[in-house]
């Protein structure tokens, strides 16, 4: 087998009782893995009485996603790492161009399928949709997703080379992913895989979406957009992410950021979400805190020109109301 399926959970049992029977019925060709995240509920006893072939790795404690996987990878031996969300259901086939793909491009590094609505299947999923990409000012966007909009599937998308692959759903080579080190543990969730793919890119890897495979994801059920720590965590691992990785005018671009979290922020006031204004205040400091150790790792990174799509997805989608990916 050459394709490891590794499903993170943390207290999921309901989740995997409704989603992981179409993991094991439509994999037949890969090892599917349960990454347990220190869960206190019943999700062991439940996978290994209905699912025996299922292996499960236990991590000592809940590290979030980023350790999580860190953690649980070491003890996975296939050539090919699938990070699935445990809320995503995956259809016939889906694993086929994906082999596929990998096998007849050597530098294809990290590939995502299409991610549809789990609620709405004639939409778009936001987490990643048909393949991410960043703006001059490291603000990510997706092909049939900016910002809240989200886009019909009408396969107006199609297979071709992203910039960052959601971590809902992320295939990746097990060597790229070792030569990288994994995920940022300090991220703890959210952003990590935008930081992998970017790293990945700066090391002159490719990131690929493909059209072919096609899997359902419901979102939010770990964290949902509502929650303040969600918030927290996307502001400060987002600047993060662009002190490590942008090649350019870094004092300039981090100064931008945190006027336009500002700017987030007296929105967030004005629409009565004091938490989550408070939650960006948090970001910052936590930022403010991490900026000496980001400078070193940054120093150790290579950095790569050409990284951005749009100049500014914030000015696109907001002065110039541009709501959907091929009007830019």
């Amino acid at each position: 087998m050459n394709i490891a399926i590794v499903i993170l959970n943390w207290n999921g049992k309901s989740l995997l009782e409704q989603f992981l029977p179409s993991v094991v019925k439509y994999s037949k060709e890969a090892k599917v893995y349960v990454a347990d995240n220190a869960s206190t509920d019943n999700s062991i006893s439940f996978i290994k009485a209905n699912y025996p072939n299922v292996t499960i790795l236990e991590n000592a404690k809940n590290g979030g996603y980023a350790k999580g996987y860190n953690d649980a990878l070491k003890q996975v031996k296939e050539p090919i790492y699938c990070l699935l969300n445990s809320d995503i259901e995956v259809t016939e086939n889906w694993l086929k161009p994906i082999e596929e793909e990998f096998s007849n491009e050597e530098n294809t590094a990290i590939i995502q399928p299409k991610i549809l609505d789990y609620k709405k299947k004639s939409h778009f999923e936001y987490a990643g949709a048909a393949g991410g990409f960043v703006d001059a000012l490291g603000y990510p966007y997706c092909r049939g997703r900016i910002f809240n909009t989200i886009e019909v599937d009408e396969n107006q998308y199609k297979s071709d080379t992203v910039f960052w692959a959601s971590g809902a759903c992320l295939f990746i080579r097990k060597s790229v992913f070792n030569e990288l080190n994994g995920f940022d543990e300090s991220y703890f969730a959210h952003y990590e895989e935008i930081d992998l793919c970017w790293r990945a890119f700066n090391l002159g890897y490719i990131t690929k979406y493909n059209q072919d495979s096609i899997v359902y994801h419901v979102g939010g059920a770990t964290l949902n957009a509502s929650n303040p720590k969600k918030t927290e965590l996307n502001f400060r691992n987002s600047l993060f992410t662009l002190v490590k990785n942008v090649k350019g005018l870094l004092l300039l671009l981090v100064f931008i950021r945190l006027a336009l979290d500002g700017v987030a922020g007296i929105k967030f006031l004005l629409e009565f979400k004091p938490k989550h204004t408070f939650a960006i205040i948090k970001a910052h400091f936590s930022f403010y805190i991490a900026l000496p150790k980001l400078l070193k790792q940054r120093k150790s990174l290579q950095q790569k020109k050409g990284y951005y799509g749009l100049k500014s997805v914030v000015y696109s989608y907001f002065i110039q109301k541009k709501r959907f990916f091929n009007q830019f």
